[in-house]
């Protein structure tokens, strides 16, 4: 099923979500509903606090963005191509490593702003797969940049929060009208002054 993505504005975008216990009433549905939700929206990534789950879980789809480079005439020489598909539950970060670098991102409960954000080349994670297996592993490039991005969702954090104030101040009136319902986006939204 198809969740609608909580946007800009709603509480549960900054609140600092809570580890879960295997027998979490629902994970394998709510896993299941989160990946149909983040190819139907188009994303490489979806937090549980974008469906509105104060919960420690998110999934990741980095093989969709190598796929989308192989027509590209750019050199991409990534060093965790070709990507990984993974869920992530109770996911803590072990270490940031490596020379920060920035990349275009933008995110689903942000609809229609992109800036460049700086984030470390590798990330250290400790976390439970979706059988709640124990790994701590070591993700770089790419991988590991959208690994922050949906861990800072688990956080309370936000991408633009990276931003310089007078970015921010100047998207002010966009992040306004996402909260109000005022962007036309091809996917199901759940916004907070509706």
């Amino acid at each position: 099923m198809i969740l609608p993505i909580v946007a800009y504005g709603h509480p549960i975008l900054r609140k600092v979500a809570t580890d879960i216990l295997p027998d979490h009433q629902g994970l394998e549905k709510l896993i299941a509903d989160m990946w149909e939700t983040m190819y139907a929206s188009n994303g490489v990534g979806l937090a549980a606090p974008q469906v509105n789950k104060d919960i420690r879980l998110f999934v990741i789809d980095t093989e969709q963005i190598f796929r989308a480079m192989e027509d590209d005439e750019e050199d991409h020489s990534y060093p965790d191509a070709p990507g990984m598909k993974g869920v992530f539950i109770n996911a803590h970060v072990v270490e940031v490593d490596g020379k920060e670098w920035p990349y275009n991102e933008g995110c689903l409960s942000i609809p229609k702003i992109r800036e460049d954000v700086y984030r470390h080349e590798t990330v250290t994670l400790q976390f439970r797969d979706e059988q709640f297996e124990s790994h701590i592993k070591t993700f770089t490039g790419i991988t590991a940049r959208v690994i922050l991005h949906e861990y800072d969702h688990i956080e309370g954090t936000l991408f633009i929060d990276y931003l310089p104030p007078l970015k921010k101040k100047l998207m002010k009136g966009k992040l306004n009208d996402i909260s109000k319902g005022k962007v036309n986006v091809d996917y199901k939204m759940l916004f907070p002054e509706k």
